[in-house]
């Protein structure tokens, strides 16, 4: 099943992140080994913290029209 988020806010970030882990069938903690970083950061962008980056990603987003959104399968999901 394939999903698709809008993404406006930084906790629309976090979500897409974890939902798109979870379809993969990862913990955080195995997706963070896989990409070389604490799984604590991992924990943080899935909690939706706003970095410095992501809200003036977001503010550019907004000023130019842009519309973000994130699309993802789910591995995991009974094939028909």
């Amino acid at each position: 099943m394939k999903h698709t988020a809008r993404l406006r806010v930084p906790g629309d970030f976090g979500l897409a992140i974890q939902q798109a882990r979870l379809a993969r069938g990862l913990t955080q903690t195995q997706l963070a080994a896989e990409l070389d970083m604490p799984q604590s950061a991992i924990s943080e962008m899935e909690s939706g913290r706003a970095t410095i980056y992501l809200r003036r990603l977001l503010t550019l987003a907004r000023a130019t029209g842009l519309e973000l959104s994130a699309t993802w399968e789910d591995d995991h999901a009974p094939r028909s």
